[in-house]
């Protein structure tokens, strides 16, 4: 009996440390697999790379420069707008001036493209001029700001007219609403389409049937990326029409649904100056999505730099392919085998958790004594305890606990014979319980002492 219950003790403890060893090991690896963790936004493997997306500090400058603060203060002074050589934002001057009213504003206008330190110049020049009675408006590109506001635009509307015809109206009228605190005025594009004419339309169609390419004078297309073209249209190849910023407060000839009409079945790309609208199939599917997509991320970029209308292009044509591999428009998501490691994660801290609650029950099981008889037991079943006891430690004894052993069985004989007798066993019975303490005690082995053998209510 005490070999079967020191074997089941070992095997509890072992038990026991186990489950310890797994919830620590459960929690290391959650931890470390969260730090490792890095979330992956690449569009169901879209085969674009993001570092085509990202441009260094230095592109799209140019070699335009502005004159020194003092002049540029002297200027704005003196004329309430100043356009300096290169600038290419324009704006409806009426609506402008009902905005204004009697107050006194300044507009300065410079070219895209300026480095850090021109930048500062104009800056400088603006904290010169600007006062409490005087509000200074300056225009980098088409990036439009004043006070310590910059604006741009909201609408797709909005941002087709400031790339492709320079059209910012609408953001000097906001940011003058906001700066005074007034409602905004009405700011909506003047920009206009009309049919291209037969002349115009001609030599465009030509070219593209020629070789799928048309840059009109002014345009700086030099290419379009086939590769890149044929993935964001399924292996179509697009045909791309490129024109120069239009002039401003004229109709813009739309290309675009003329030449829909004459190529029915194919992708065709129009460039406006760095306005990308995309026109035949799908196009009410996700045209507006890309669009949108491709303007709020790097409008800002292109309103205040200068760059070739092959970046912009090749910038469009990554987001339709990212669209397009994100599952949207019908098309179904590149089958992704589940990854073991994320089906895990949520799991360990249920492990951890289970392995925690039985590592403290089997040490709560561990450290509690035994309990014994329970209390009020009669003398009848102390007695056969306490036989019990001594005869489990009979095969132990030997000389010196031999003798208390003996005499522990003596007062267990008087107490049975007490008991027949119909007399009071309790003596005979505390006397057992001492001599049977006193062979735990000689033997070393605590757990034979009567307390902790069969509980202290045998005391």
């Amino acid at each position: 009996m005490s070999d079967t219950r020191r074997e089941a003790g070992a095997w509890l403890g072992f038990a026991r440390w186990t489950c310890l060893g797994a919830a620590v090991a459960a929690l290391v690896f959650f931890l470390v697999s969260q730090r490792a963790e890095t979330i992956d936004v690449s569009y169901a493997q879209s085969p674009t790379s993001s570092e085509s997306r990202e441009g260094n500090k230095d592109a799209g400058l140019s070699d335009a420069s502005v004159p020194p603060v003092d002049e540029l203060v002297a200027s704005l002074r003196e004329e309430r707008v100043v356009r300096l050589p290169g600038a290419v934002a324009h704006w409806d001057e009426a609506r402008v001036e009902q905005v204004i009213g009697g107050r006194d504003v300044r507009i300065l206008v410079a070219p895209p493209g300026l480095d850090e330190a021109e930048r500062k110049q104009i800056s400088e020049a603006k904290s010169q001029v600007d006062g409490d009675e005087r509000e200074v408006v300056t225009i980098v590109g088409t990036t439009v700001s004043g006070g310590i506001l910059e604006v741009s635009p909201s609408t797709l509307d909005e941002r087709r007219a400031e790339f492709a015809v320079g059209d910012v109206t609408g953001l000097i009228i906001h940011l003058l609403a906001h700066l005074w605190k007034q409602p905004v005025a009405d700011s909506a594009s003047d920009f206009r389409w009309r049919e291209p004419t037969a002349a115009e339309l001609a030599p465009v169609e030509a070219a593209l049937r020629a070789d799928g390419r048309y840059a009109a004078d002014g345009a700086t297309l030099t290419g379009v990326p086939g590769e890149a073209a044929r993935q964001a249209f399924e292996g179509a190849e697009p045909l791309v029409a490129a024109f120069a910023r239009q002039p401003f407060g004229e109709p813009v000839p739309d290309y675009g649904a003329a030449l829909t009409a004459r190529f029915p079945d194919r992708p065709i790309v129009v460039l406006y100056g760095l306005w990308v609208s995309y026109h035949g199939p799908n196009a009410d599917a996700f045209a507006d999505v890309a669009a949108a997509s491709t303007y709020a991320q790097f409008g800002r970029h292109l309103s205040s730099r200068v760059y070739p209308q092959d970046a912009i292009l090749g910038v469009y044509l990554d987001r339709v392919i990212d669209i397009r591999y994100a599952g949207l428009f019908d098309r179904p998501l590149p089958y992704q085998p589940p990854d073991p490691l994320r089906v895990t994660l949520p799991a360990l801290p249920w492990v951890f958790a289970a392995c925690v609650a039985v590592f403290v029950a089997l040490s709560a099981r561990a450290v509690r004594k035994p309990r014994g008889l329970p209390y009020g037991t009669g003398a009848g079943a102390r007695l056969g305890a306490l036989t019990a006891l001594a005869i489990e430690v009979s095969g132990l004894t030997d000389g010196e606990s031999d003798v208390a052993l003996t005499l522990a069985l003596a007062k267990l004989d008087s107490a049975r014979e007490a008991i027949e007798e119909g007399r009071k066993p309790d003596a005979f019975l505390a006397d057992a319980h001492a001599r049977l303490d006193e062979v735990a005690r000689l033997l070393g082995r605590t757990d034979y002492r009567p307390d902790v053998y069969v509980g202290r209510q045998l005391v």
